[in-house]
């Protein structure tokens, strides 16, 4: 019943692991595929090793939400291979985030990962407390890097998209006109905490992105949005805690969803997430949970009444 095919990958359950969440060494990576994930995406993988940020990198603001500023901190792509071939060992759906200076460094990185065995590549354009953020928020930067990296690739190739934008839909559209196959929708939102007694802020860095609970209801908003304008699969992410959140993201046209956050809960909210979807599914007459993407677009809502 929770079986997709997403972009060409088949994946035993719409959930997937967001980059940046346990997916930097193939410990942490076996145990979300075996609390029942669809797909691993890796942590963002850049050409070279990257300490990041210092701490405080990661705090709690409310409960199940979070600011994080860690800085792309990552292996490098050399290293980071013998991950890739351990996973794939196991012939499990693998997304390699990658990220560079240039457009080249990004080829790079995403060949490298592919040689590897990774099925898919995400690009992070979006993260907001790193450099890749620049690209994010133009459409034809975005439309370059994607046409750019799709000549060369012989795998499917996804765009995680910047919220921190006035128009997340013409972003979206150049990544589609450039040659995607998938959008994720959303990153992080630009945050910041100050701490009332030092007048500092918290992070180490200042600002970082904000996730968890408290921007599902965006993320849910943007992916409403983006069905209606594109051809291409949407991945839902953003404050996914529950399966009643991922079949909402699925209502609104998602095709599968990532799952971050959360996670500091335990992995096992995974198996708890399909039981429910599963449950939700059976009690509704429903075969498969495509059968339910899109149902929100049936219904229309209240317009604005004009004024006199």
């Amino acid at each position: 019943m929770l079986e997709i095919n997403l972009s060409g990958l088949k994946l035993k359950s719409p959930l997937i692991l967001a980059s940046g969440i346990l997916g930097v060494s193939f410990s942490s990576m076996k145990r979300v595929i075996d609390a029942g994930a669809g797909a691993i995406t890796t942590k963002s993988i850049g050409p070279n090793s990257r300490k990041g940020y210092k701490n405080p990198s990661i705090i709690e603001i409310y409960s199940g939400t979070f600011i994080n500023a860690v800085g792309l901190g990552n292996p490098g792509i050399d290293n980071f291979l013998s991950e890739i071939n351990e996973i794939k060992k196991y012939k499990f759906p693998l997304i390699v985030s990658v990220f560079g200076a240039t457009n080249k460094e990004y080829l790079d990185v995403a060949l490298k990962a592919e040689e590897a065995g990774a099925n898919a590549i995400e690009i992070n354009i979006s993260c907001p407390h790193a450099e890749v953020a620049s690209i994010g928020i133009d459409k034809d930067l975005t439309f370059e890097i994607v046409k750019f990296l799709k000549k060369k690739l012989n795998i499917p190739l996804f765009v995680k998209l910047n919220p921190n934008v006035t128009n997340l839909n013409e972003i979206a559209l150049a990544a589609e006109k450039g040659g995607a196959d998938a959008v994720v929708a959303i990153n992080t939102l630009t945050a910041m905490a100050i701490d009332v007694n030092t007048k500092r802020p918290i992070l180490s860095h200042g600002s970082g992105g904000l996730s968890g609970k408290a921007i599902h209801p965006i993320a849910i908003k943007k992916v409403y949005d983006l069905y209606k304008i594109l051809k291409i699969p949407i991945i839902g992410c953003g404050g996914i805690d529950s399966w009643q959140d991922v079949v909402e993201f699925f209502l609104v046209g998602a095709s599968a969803v990532q799952i971050g956050t959360a996670l500091y809960l335990g992995v096992d909210l995974i198996t708890e997430i399909n039981e429910g979807m599963v449950k939700y599914l059976k009690s509704n007459d429903y075969k498969s949970i495509n059968d339910i993407k899109g149902l929100t677009h049936q219904f229309k809502t209240q317009e604005v009444p004009d004024f006199d």
